[in-house]
């Protein structure tokens, strides 16, 4: 079996959901760092060892001793969760040799007067299941010499916006799952809930430009080498938790660009 943390870790998410170990505001941050924070005591709980977590560094958690990372997103709901910005990195199954892992875990948009909240639902997921490219690195670049002076610089700093687990597929809502590529060996007390398979397009997005004076963007498409491919995956629950399928979203869980 692959040496991972993973289920140890998703094993204790779920835990501490249903022991009713809820999510502390602890100061007017960023939102997204409650949900963090309450991730990180899971983590603490696995008694592995863990680098702290640093503002824009990623993934937010690197594992020592494992060669693995989880980032976190912390959604509200109801609120927007068919997708989240993923600011300047793409999701990956793979970085710098790790394999990285997703935890989407929604809350209820307003809080108690003690600023609680409680964890609606989760997905823990292998990064491939958002995006099996293994071999796109970021960059930022600029442009000089914009302006009625030309003494102006445009930073080109990507957004990119990504469909979460809940958009993918069905049967997530208010359930505990885990999301795994399916040649993963599974320990005791895990109970297969779906087979889900995501076939790379036919065509990828490999360049774009921006008319500062129209304000249009323009996409740049070429065949995907690996068009049809498929990419299987296995959903996965406790088995004390309920069985209710998971189902891939037929068609794309992002519009077409022009």
């Amino acid at each position: 079996m692959t040496q991972t943390l993973v289920f140890d870790v998703f094993s204790r998410c779920v835990e501490a959901i249903v022991g009713g170990k809820l999510i502390r505001r602890e100061s007017s941050r960023d939102k997204e760092f409650h949900f963090q924070d309450w991730f990180a005591d899971r983590l603490d709980e696995t008694g592995a060892d863990f680098d702290e977590p640093k503002r824009n560094k990623y993934p937010d958690f690197t594992a020592v001793g494992y060669a693995e990372g989880y980032e976190t997103k912390g959604l509200e709901y109801p609120g927007r969760e068919a997708d989240y910005d993923a600011n300047s990195q793409m999701p990956t199954g793979l970085h710098k040799g790790r394999t990285i892992f997703y935890v989407f875990g929604r809350y209820p948009k307003e809080a108690s007067a003690e600023s609680e909240y409680p964890v609606v639902d989760l997905v823990v997921c292998h990064g491939d299941f958002l995006n099996a490219d293994h071999d796109y690195r970021h960059k930022n670049k600029n442009v000089k010499g914009f302006g009625s002076y030309g003494d102006i610089m445009i930073r080109d700093r990507k957004m990119y916006v990504v469909p979460t687990p809940f958009a993918i597929a069905t049967g997530l809502n208010a359930m505990r799952t885990l999301i795994l590529p399916s040649d993963y060996e599974v320990p005791d007390g895990f109970a297969k809930v779906g087979d889900l398979v995501r076939t790379e397009a036919a065509q990828l997005v490999v360049a774009y430009d921006f008319d500062l004076r129209t304000n249009e963007i323009r996409a740049h498409k070429a065949p995907n080498p690996n068009a049809g491919r498929e990419h299987h995956f296995a959903a996965y629950r406790l088995a004390s938790d309920p069985s209710t399928p998971v189902e891939i979203v037929e068609g794309p869980s992002q519009p077409e660009l022009g």
